[in-house]
């Protein structure tokens, strides 16, 4: 089969009739002064941890960087942001319950030295004018090295990025192709009223450098300011985002990088069928394992508001305390999880047929907030409103309890 081939058959591998949710959220580290913790202090550290709990190391470039235990997975991701990958699971309590045994264990540990862990969607201390991004070490792993040269040149706001920002994740299943058409249609003309329920800033006056003053999702506007080949929406994401499509966008995605051996290496621009013509990977001749972490790697270089590997990952909110993270995760259980919903949003947001269109409410929001008038005009607190009524409906009585965090969030 062809690279276009595999990717398809890795995608549609993901097919399933369950209704899990993955959760991740990006931690920053810091001492009492709001400096996040350095490599050569962490990575020690999640040793030692690993070998304790029986966790299995993960290593880059001969360091240790994470491990996996049974039931979450911890990273570092580019100037130590910690981040815990929580296993997909079905009810939101034992997400909540998982999350809440991964903080008793490493509280105490980063307690011992004089840190603590903090969420937001800007590290504080760059929020609040104590430190710029570019004063903040990157971690030792090869692949941010690299990363950080590139966007040097692929846009701005990449130290930024890179440096001081934190993000809440959720990924979906879907059962088919169409259900991931629908379920990604609907997921990205509701994604400015998630980006602002979810926004976590400490400083509501921070605005970003050339911004023109914008305060609102300050990490989104350093996404979509950071590399136009990688970031945002694809534009026919909402109209044409079948399997195949899918995969012409992976394999055309510059690559930056290549690891390969846990090592390492400077690819720049070269995407995947750069690197296969060119005979830089033997790709024909890989094996099934090979060729599976190549299509892992490829999909990986691809940082868009919605990303597709064997499940839908949602990157819009940002990072935010364990409650409101679990919320979010209700209101998308509630909304993608229920057939129903999803036909009472594609026509509720029927008049929503371009990608300039959701671009052009997230950049209301980004000025105005809450208080931006998106779609038919209304602002998009009442958008927002609307959406916990609708995701209600399709929780039980238990699960849509946790939608009271969200409001609770918001004062």
């Amino acid at each position: 089969m062809s690279i276009y081939e595999d990717i398809v058959q890795y995608i549609k591998s993901g097919e399933t009739s369950n209704k899990k949710l993955g959760l991740e959220i990006e931690h920053f580290v810091v001492n009492e002064e709001g400096v996040q913790i350095t490599f050569e202090q962490i990575v020690p550290l999640i040793e030692e941890v690993a070998k304790g709990i029986g966790a299995k190391p993960l290593y880059t470039d001969g360091y240790v960087v994470g491990y996996v235990s049974e039931e979450y997975v911890i990273t570092l991701e580019p100037a130590c942001q910690f981040e815990i990958s929580i296993n997909p699971y079905e009810r939101i309590e034992d997400i909540k319950r998982v999350y809440e045994d991964f903080r008793q264990l490493w509280d105490k540990e980063f307690e011992q030295i004089g840190y603590h862990i903090e969420v937001g969607g800007v590290l504080p201390a760059v929020e609040n004018g104590k430190i710029l991004p570019i004063d903040i070490p990157l971690s030792k792993k090869n692949r941010y090295k690299y990363m950080d040269a590139y966007f040097k040149s692929s846009g701005k706001y990449g130290e930024y990025m890179m440096r001081a920002s934190g993000s809440t994740q959720i990924s979906v299943d879907y059962k088919s192709e169409d259900d991931l058409r629908r379920k990604l249609e609907v997921l990205q003309i509701i994604s400015p009223i998630i980006s602002i329920m979810f926004e976590n800033k400490s400083n509501p006056d921070y605005v970003l450098p050339e911004s023109d003053g914008k305060k609102h999702l300050i990490r989104i506007q350093e996404w979509e300011a950071l590399d136009k080949d990688r970031t945002g929406f694809l534009d026919h994401s909402i109209v044409d985002f079948g399997y195949r499509k899918i995969a012409e966008d992976v394999v055309h995605t510059p690559l930056i990088l290549l690891t390969e051996n846990g090592e390492t290496s400077y690819v720049g621009n070269k995407n995947a069928l750069d690197l296969i013509n060119e005979k830089i990977i033997d790709y024909d001749n890989a094996s099934d394992d090979e060729k599976k972490r190549y299509i892992e790697h490829f999909i990986s270089m691809g940082f868009y508001h919605f990303r597709i590997k064997k499940y839908i990952e949602i990157r819009v909110a940002d990072a935010v305390p364990i409650d409101v993270a679990v919320a979010f995760a209700a209101l998308i259980k509630g909304l993608i999880y229920n057939a129903a919903n999803i036909d009472r949003l594609l026509d509720k947001y029927k008049s929503i047929t371009t990608i300039d269109d959701i671009n052009e409410a997230i950049q209301s929001v980004e000025k105005d907030g809450f208080d931006a008038e998106i779609y038919d005009g209304r602002k998009a607190i009442e958008h927002a409103e609307k959406l916990l009524s609708i995701a209600s409906d399709g929780l039980d009585n238990e699960e849509k309890e946790y939608l009271k965090y969200v409001r609770d969030f918001w004062n």
